[in-house]
């Protein structure tokens, strides 16, 4: 009898602890929960850029100087200079003119023509759309555009220079005959109408190419249904706060504060305008417009798993190769030092600017050059920068 008592008891304290709950839960304000909640899974930290202190760099900071001076100097250098290790800027500085006329200085905020260096952008923007299963990497070029002359061309040829098609730079010079510049959609439709002949079948070898750029460019436009630089803008420079960076078209696009535009030197002494050409409105393979301090920006955002995942990321890090299968030294987007897988990198010339991203993997050093008036010896001192850093930087 006592054990039956004991028992009722026991369930009786039970459901008076279950009503008590849930009297108190629906109290509980369900909507206030929520979202708290969902700012802090929605909420991202920019990229934050951080600088050793002018003691630890003092040694290193004069002796960059002092290279930046002599090819001013010597070989007619007027650009920017940044140079970051273990991910914190230990130099920044920049030399010479902006503009000539005006005798206006470059300073942080003058704005480069990447060249050839946008190919990099194009390549994660295709990553992108990889890792949201809206294409895959074997994915022919007529999947997207059933007209394209050149048949079994996969978004990878083109991301690894094994397509083998023509140079669009050719079409453009031989066969548009009209006086606005030709954009990516009416390219991609004279290649369509052309009758010019591809290099070599896909996959065959490698053979550095713009084409493929621009056509990995106009995919893009095809399946988002937006224009490459707006979504270039969205997904990349926008949550990596790359304030300073545009794709720039020449044809639909007015001046931008700080764009700097490209010189030749005359005669030795006088610097000349170097005025657009009838590809300056093609985007993919160049026509991305930033700072050196914005490229770090991308660099580090990129490295750290801001925009990709890691296996996007060692796919665009790692050599390409034939279907006979030798490697090729080049990733997506990226060249790869053939003697040394340590260094990745890319360089640009156009239109007077000269270029270089080259990050140094094993040292954590990243070297940053951009240039405005045709500087020819990028791979010189990207080394004699490194030289002198790895002899006058400890800490």
């Amino acid at each position: 009898m006592k054990a039956y008592f004991k028992f009722l008891v026991v369930m009786l304290i039970a459901l008076i602890s279950v009503f008590v709950f849930s009297e108190k839960s629906e109290n509980v304000d369900i909507k206030n929960i929520s979202s708290k909640v969902s700012v802090v899974k929605t909420k991202k930290k920019p990229v934050q850029l951080e600088k050793y202190s002018e003691t630890d760099t003092k040694k290193v900071q004069l002796k960059l100087d002092s290279l930046l001076k002599r090819i001013n100097k010597r070989h007619d250098f007027h650009g920017s200079l940044l140079v970051a290790k273990n991910d914190k800027i230990l130099y920044s500085n920049q030399i010479g003119y902006a503009d000539f006329s005006k005798k206006k200085p470059i300073n942080k905020t003058s704005v480069f023509q990447l060249a050839s260096v946008s190919k990099q952008f194009t390549a994660a923007a295709i990553m992108l759309l990889y890792e949201r299963k809206q294409i895959k990497l074997t994915d022919t070029v007529n999947h997207f555009f059933p007209d394209f002359p050149y048949e079994n061309v996969t978004i990878k040829n083109l991301l690894n220079h094994t397509a083998g098609l023509p140079k669009y730079f050719w079409l453009s010079d031989h066969l548009w005959n009209k006086k606005k510049a030709p954009s990516n959609s009416e390219m991609m439709s004279l290649l369509a109408k052309s009758n010019v002949q591809r290099f070599y079948k896909p996959g065959y070898k490698f053979d550095y190419s713009n084409t493929g750029y621009f056509v990995l460019a106009s995919i893009i436009e095809k399946v988002t249904g937006e224009s490459f630089s707006n979504f270039i803008e969205d997904n990349i420079f926008n949550p990596l706060e790359m304030k300073n960076s545009y794709v720039y078209n020449t044809e639909n696009d007015s001046i931008i504060k700080n764009k700097l535009s490209g010189y030749r030197l005359y005669r030795g002494w006088r610097h000349l305008k170097i005025n657009n050409t009838v590809n300056d409105a093609i985007v993919g393979d160049k026509n991305v417009y930033t700072t050196s301090e914005d490229l770090f920006k991308w660099t580090l955002g990129l490295n750290n798993g801001k925009l990709l995942s890691k296996e996007s990321l060692d796919l665009m890090y790692s050599k390409g190769e034939t279907i006979s299968g030798k490697k090729i030294p080049y990733g997506f987007g990226f060249r790869i030092d053939p003697k040394d897988e340590n260094i990745i990198y890319h360089h640009g010339k156009w239109n007077g600017f000269s270029t270089s991203l080259t990050q140094y993997k094993m040292e954590d050093l990243v070297i940053i050059v951009l240039e405005h008036t045709g500087y020819n010896s990028m791979t010189y001192l990207n080394n004699k920068i490194k030289k002198l850093v790895t002899e006058n930087f400890k800490v």
